[in-house]
């Protein structure tokens, strides 16, 4: 499914992104080609306007001359004295230029207002104009002995080559980026969608495990009622007590449940205020102290001897957290064992640790010990403990913008850190 997915999100972003960068092409090489032609058609003006000028101020015309500024600027000239082509132009004669001269005349003439075939004229005036494939320009020079007709004409042919290769390599540009643009969005989408994989992977474990942990109370507590119903009168309490413990039992892992969806929606209640930890750490020793004399486990605390600044959480949460740690080393540590719980301030956090002298926990085992509905392999025959107990104590932790963490105990068993900031 995520694999169709990242296709079709790929082919999206990539689809999207292309056309604005297309978009974005055709713009610029649209202001590219109109800022090319405006400076060719200026440069095509100035070049016939400096012709008309050397025409104008000269008597005589040479050969020379007019050869050179078709090489120069890439013109065809064509001059007219009194309407009679000069002998230069009669030696070089052109089809195709002469036909475009005689268009350039006749567009001079219906289109732009200059027949240059009017004479008598005083000052000497001029047109320009696009006559495609050229630029030009006409022009009426009046002379002592007449009238000088100049025509003027700058094929387009570089021009149009000139765009034509902008064009090509604008979409070569274009294709590269597209082509880019694709692998960059195969990667980052699949970056995208790899936390949601990854979040339906844990969705499936976690309503596996919890469908896991849900039956077998579901089936004692079914069993039991079969049972009840044929049971004589004296066997019924047994059977109640029974339906009653594995009732408790779901009722705890319902709440577990429901607290790590609040946790997970952000919608956890917490209360936080002025809190002395030293003093909170002496009430759950106590609290846990005939529960670990119960087990023959030796409890002890380790509290600093100078007064403590306070720490501003929610004492009812790390008391959660603590009795999640407590609880776990009351059902690991075997009989014998040693449980102690310590404190201590630095510069910039509370450190409360919670450790052992039990089995410890294997260096695999550190990585994925918060994740929920995990235990370790012996224990999972353990009825009083469901796997989401550290998970939800990272979860409060997390909500504090502290940390927590396990490490191996100086004595070979566990060490659970918990950092809180001041």
């Amino acid at each position: 499914m995520f694999r169709k997915f990242h296709i079709q999100m790929t082919i999206f972003s990539t689809f999207i992104t292309s056309t604005i960068l297309v978009l974005m092409a055709i713009a610029c090489l649209f202001i590219s080609e109109k800022g090319t032609r405006d400076n060719i058609y200026t440069s095509f003006r100035d070049n016939a306007s400096s012709c008309i000028a050397h025409l104008e101020n000269q008597t005589l015309i040479s050969h020379q001359w007019i050869q050179k500024t078709e090489n120069s600027y890439g013109l065809h000239i064509d001059i007219r004295d009194n309407g009679n082509p000069l002998f230069f132009q009669k030696l070089n004669p052109d089809a195709e230029v002469s036909d475009a001269m005689e268009k350039a005349a006749e567009i001079s003439r219906d289109t732009q207002g200059l027949d240059l075939t009017t004479t008598g004229n005083m000052i000497t005036k001029t047109a320009y104009f696009k006559m495609a494939p050229y630029y030009a320009a006409t022009a009426l020079i009046p002379k002592k002995q007449g009238t000088l007709s100049v025509i003027i004409l700058y094929p387009l042919d570089s021009l149009n080559r000139q765009l034509a290769t902008q064009r090509f390599f604008f979409a070569g540009a274009v294709l590269a980026a597209i082509a880019a643009l694709g692998v960059f969005s195969w990667f980052f989408t699949r970056k995208m969608i790899l936390p949601l994989a990854e979040s339906q992977r844990k969705q499936t474990q976690f309503i596996a495990a919890a469908s896991h942990e849900l039956r077998s109370p579901l089936a004692v507590i079914l069993s039991g009622i079969s049972a009840l119903k044929k049971a004589e009168a004296e066997e019924q309490p047994r059977f109640l007590s029974l339906i009653e413990k594995e009732g408790t039992r779901m009722s705890r892992l319902v709440n577990d449940m429901l607290s790590l969806a609040n946790a997970d929606n952000h919608s956890w209640t917490m209360f936080p205020s002025s809190c002395e930890l030293d003093t909170l750490l002496l009430d759950t020793y106590e609290k846990y102290d005939s529960l670990m004399a119960k087990k023959h486990l030796r409890f002890h605390i380790n509290l600093p001897a100078s007064s403590l600044s306070p720490c501003i959480c929610d004492p009812g949460r790390i008391s959660q957290v603590l009795g999640i740690l407590l609880d776990n080393a009351i059902s690991y540590v075997p009989e014998g064992g040693t449980v102690c719980l310590s404190l201590e301030e630095t510069e910039s956090n509370f450190r409360i640790s919670v450790s052992d002298n039990g089995p410890g926990i294997p260096d695999e085992a550190k990585k994925t010990i918060f994740q929920r509905f995990y235990r370790a392999s012996d224990s999972r025959n353990d009825k009083s403990h469901f796997g989401l107990g550290l998970c939800i104590a990272k979860e409060i932790i997390v909500l504090h913008k502290g940390s927590i963490a396990v490490t191996d105990a100086p004595e070979s068993g566990a060490l659970f850190l918990i950092r809180l900031p001041k």
